[in-house]
């Protein structure tokens, strides 16, 4: 049986906590106005105007959590995955409280570009940074029933739901789960009837090389038989005299 990958990657742009509201706002005294700008467009869901704003706002500060976040969205949503790669990487390690969030973003990523090894150890990342941060268990499940760990994911799957339990997911994850398990079982039958199998056919060649080998023997003693009569009829122990 094999396992369809139901994808539940959680919208990056929406789990980011915007700071402003959906309309523009008057620049803020000590805030880079192009964070500012650029913002504005990102909140609008405009990526491409938001994206030049941003560009320059994290060359001028690239220690800027917010402006990093929003900077590798607006990449990921115009299709620039190496470059939202290149910006989640640079800002993780100063990324405080928002690392779960950044390290789960960039496993996202790289599940896009369809490396889901990679995606997995950010998703790890992301549950050590915050244990309680639940997209991350859902992610890394889905990653790694791509990668075959079937038995690693069943464990992610129900650990998300008890952190999420009104998740509107449920029933497409209860329905995944339910496949898992099914395809354990599978496999169990399959693992008992292989050794079966295998213990059916060694019992088969040793019955064979048992009857081979005293087919041998029947053979060997018949010939020893045989060669023990013809020494009888050949000797001769009595007494005679040439002329």
């Amino acid at each position: 049986m094999k396992i369809k990958i139901l994808l539940i990657l959680w919208p990056v742009w929406l789990m980011l906590p915007l700071s402003l509201a959906s309309q523009e706002s008057a620049p803020v005294p000590g805030r880079n106005p192009d964070f500012v700008r650029g913002e504005e467009f990102f909140v609008r869901n405009k990526p491409e105007e938001a994206l030049p704003f941003l560009e320059k706002a994290f060359v001028a500060d690239q220690t800027h959590v917010e402006t990093a976040l929003y900077l590798a969205v607006c990449y990921e949503q115009l299709g620039k995955l190496d470059e939202a790669v290149t910006v989640y990487r640079k800002i993780l390690p100063a990324g405080g409280d928002k690392s779960a969030l950044i390290a789960c973003n960039l496993g996202n990523v790289y599940f896009r570009k369809g490396s889901a090894g990679f995606a997995e150890q950010f998703y790890t990342q992301a549950v050590r940074s915050d244990p309680s941060y639940a997209p991350a268990y859902l992610n890394r499940a889905n990653a790694r029933v791509k990668t075959g760990a079937l038995k690693d994911a069943l464990p992610d799957y129900e650990r998300y739901l008890s952190l999420k339990p009104d998740s509107p997911q449920r029933p497409q994850i209860e329905k995944l789960t339910g496949l898992i398990r099914e395809e354990f079982a599978a496999e169990e039958i399959r693992r008992l009837m292989a050794e079966e199998a295998a213990r059916a056919e060694a019992e088969r060649r040793q019955r064979l090389m048992e009857e081979v080998s005293a087919s041998l023997q029947a053979q060997a003693d018949d010939t020893e038989g045989i060669s023990a009569g013809a020494e009888d009829l050949s000797g001769y122990d009595g007494e005679f005299e040439l002329e």
